[in-house]
């Protein structure tokens, strides 16, 4: 079997739901179905609905694992598992999970986020869950759109975001995410801090020269801060 997920047609949009029909036969959730092989198992999920390709070294440990048949995989055709074997599910034992071990990525723009939201990221789905040490304390990954915040943030690259509890404490000149309320337009944009001459008020500036003008709230009006701790490319996803 070293070479059967190569005789597989892994980008057929068939395989994640067919992969979830194995999953559902076998009664396993996602979790006891592929913590056993994933670190990150949510990115099952994400393997399921289309949203992530499923790897031939991924697939060649699913079918070994749980004797999968390939035909049925490859095909939809065919018994789902050559054999099964119970004793999976019997000695599961749900790994313990670190609060901290990996971070959720969404793919949207920041129009798409609701600043009245308790939690603006409540509303998305995750594309995939990173596990990246140095930003595992951090509430999200998000993509950089357009280029106001360039060179300190290019288009495509993806910024992680950590939420401040003490918004009294802001490292000036550093890059956030700001979310405000009504009073700023329920505004939500990735900005420079800058200090204000009136303490009740600060400044929002791009980093991009182009860019031209500041934006000055009230630091009333901020309902949510998330200092950019790092950002990441793609291909280390």
């Amino acid at each position: 079997m070293n070479n059967i997920a190569e005789s597989i047609d892994l980008q057929s949009e068939k395989i994640g739901p067919r992969l979830k029909e194995i999953r559902n036969a076998l009664g396993m959730t996602v979790e006891e179905f592929y913590s056993p092989l994933m670190k990150a198992f949510n990115n099952g999920s994400s393997i399921e609905n289309n949203k992530r390709n499923l790897g031939k070294r991924l697939a060649k440990d699913i079918i070994e694992y749980y004797n999968i048949n390939p035909g049925f995989l490859d095909t939809g055709k065919g018994d789902k598992v050559l054999k099964v074997r119970p004793y999976h599910k019997k000695t599961f034992q749900p790994r313990p999970i670190d609060p901290g071990e990996s971070v959720p990525f969404f793919d949207v723009k920041l129009t798409q986020l609701h600043a009245g939201l308790p939690d603006i990221f409540s509303e998305s789905t995750p594309e995939y869950y990173v596990n990246y040490r140095p930003f595992n304390d951090c509430a999200a990954y998000l993509p950089v759109y357009g280029d106001s915040m360039n060179p300190r943030f290019v288009n495509g690259e993806i910024i992680a975001v950590k939420e401040v509890i003490n918004r009294d404490v802001i490292l000036w000149g550093e890059a956030y995410l700001v979310v405000t309320d009504e009073r700023a337009n329920s505004l939500i944009t990735v900005r420079l801090l800058h200090q204000h001459e009136d303490t009740g008020k600060i400044i929002l500036r791009a980093s991009n020269p182009a860019y031209g003008g500041d934006t000055v709230i009230d630091k009333a009006a901020i309902v949510r801060l998330y200092i950019i701790k790092g950002k990441i490319t793609r291909n280390q996803l």
